[in-house]
């Protein structure tokens, strides 16, 4: 027993509890939400054209990769009597957030000092340091709080939080322009300044919902973590060893992701120019500056930032239907294991990234977000399910922080070809990018069905 992990005697917690623990991840995704549905669209506002987007977004992987293991690593570390293990970090990852968050869609405020692109992916960069910097501690933080029969349960009710965060953040430009009326089609503009506000109010909304963690929820410190045999003092001197069930992870993570990422890049413009044949907005810009009073013009302007905001309601809609799935993923899991659960929401979400390529208008695009959304629920809960359950508890933030190695890289993957792939061999039709992340979401699932994790 000396060099064994104790069993462990956790409290069980109330679904409030869970709950209340897991609340400052709908703050951490309203961001995220706002970054997938705009961050495109403000880059190409910005001026940039359709195949260096995927370049921006490495700022995104590339943070992550770095980023995530090191708080990770500290955070498994850290023990305050005041602030606890994991909260110190939430906070400060919010703290920069919001100024990320604030700044991003005032980028070309900055053009008398840098060109706006380069301001644009400077604050990018900020925005997704900070975001990692607050989640990486919260998947670990379940793991930590959790006893092992109820992590399906707590990963689940993250993952709801994650689809109300990421739903309000997706729907905010779209609300503050039909509700509000707040514009979205100016022609002096940068960016629109429904798209402006929607930041602020997410910097506001996530700044919240941290602190409602943080003051809602106890940490257990090192010495309970001994007594209550969580951890044995003897096993943190034992070896660094990753299990092989997390490299068969790693490999479902790696396809998986490099689908959603091409989701994310490309929908806005797929819808466009592929869905409604219309120019690109550099054309549109371009033939308003020479001639400001064109009717054609200013209506292909009108819908192509009307499309912009309804990008915003299709991500919206997959992460409500990720949000209600989530609750069932548990019973489903319980039923038929958690690797064939898995394997048949990757199954919705490649087809549903396929079925956009063939979607004749707006309206239609819901269909396959709604098969998106079952894949996004169980993307979120069941992989850190499964690995919560072969990693020791003494490591868990590092080796959250490595897992995310399999969720950077593919995104860097996707980064750095896709662009090409593109323009060379798609000839500039971005939905041909998305059916390839489908087909690549289709490969994840067959790789799912070959890891057994009890």
């Amino acid at each position: 027993m000396a060099t064994e992990t104790l069993k462990s005697s956790k409290k069980q917690l109330s679904f409030w509890q869970i709950w209340n623990m897991s609340f400052g991840f709908l703050g951490i995704q309203m961001g995220f939400a706002l970054q997938n549905g705009n961050a495109s669209r403000i880059l190409t506002d910005l001026g940039a054209n359709v195949e260096s987007l995927s370049w921006f977004w490495l700022v995104a992987p590339l943070t992550g990769l770095i980023v995530q293991p090191i708080i990770g690593y500290w955070s498994d570390r850290t023990w305050s009597k005041r602030f606890g293990r994991r909260k110190p970090f939430f906070f400060v990852g919010a703290l920069f957030a919001c100024i990320a968050l604030i700044l991003l869609p005032n980028a070309d405020n900055f053009t008398a000092y840098f060109p706006a692109l380069l301001v644009g992916a400077g604050f990018l960069m900020l925005m997704d340091a900070s975001f990692n910097i607050s989640m990486e501690p919260f998947r670990a933080l379940v793991a930590d709080n959790l006893p092992d029969n109820q992590n399906t349960k707590g990963f689940s009710i993250q993952t709801a939080l994650i689809g109300i965060g990421a739903v309000v953040g997706s729907f905010m430009p779209w609300i503050l322009n039909n509700v509000f009326n707040v514009p979205n089609n100016l022609s002096g503009v940068k960016v629109q300044p429904n798209v402006i506000y929607s930041f602020y109010i997410g910097a506001a909304i996530f700044m919240l919902a941290i602190l409602w963690t943080i003051f809602k929820t106890k940490e257990y410190s090192p010495e309970e973590r001994i007594q209550m045999g969580i951890v044995s003092e003897e096993r943190t001197k034992e070896k660094f060893k990753i299990p092989a069930a997390m490299w068969k992870l790693g490999l479902v993570q790696f396809f998986s992701w490099f689908g959603l990422f091409c989701m994310w890049v490309y929908t806005t413009t797929a819808l466009r120019e592929h869905t409604y044949n219309l120019p690109t907005m550099d054309a549109i810009k371009a033939g308003l500056a020479i001639n400001p009073n064109d009717l054609t013009l200013k209506n292909q302007l009108k819908l192509s930032e009307d499309l912009g905001d309804w990008v915003g309601i299709l991500f919206g809609i997959y992460n409500g239907i990720s949000a209600i799935f989530a609750f069932f993923i548990p019973l489903i899991a319980k039923k038929f294991g958690r690797s064939k659960t898995h394997a048949l929401a990757l199954l919705m979400g490649g087809l549903g990234l396929v079925l956009m390529f063939f979607m004749p208008n707006k309206t239609a695009m819901i269909l396959p977000m709604l098969f998106i959304g079952i894949a996004w629920a169980s993307i979120l809960a069941m992989p850190y399910a499964m690995l919560a359950g072969v990693i020791p508890s003494e490591r868990m933030g590092v080796f959250m922080g490595i897992f995310n190695f399999f969720i950077t890289l593919p995104q860097i993957f996707s980064a750095l070809f896709s662009g090409p792939i593109v323009k060379y061999l798609f000839g500039g039709n971005a939905a041909y990018a998305i059916v390839l992340g489908g087909v690549f979401m289709l490969l994840a699932c067959i790789f799912t069905l070959r890891i057994k994790i009890k």
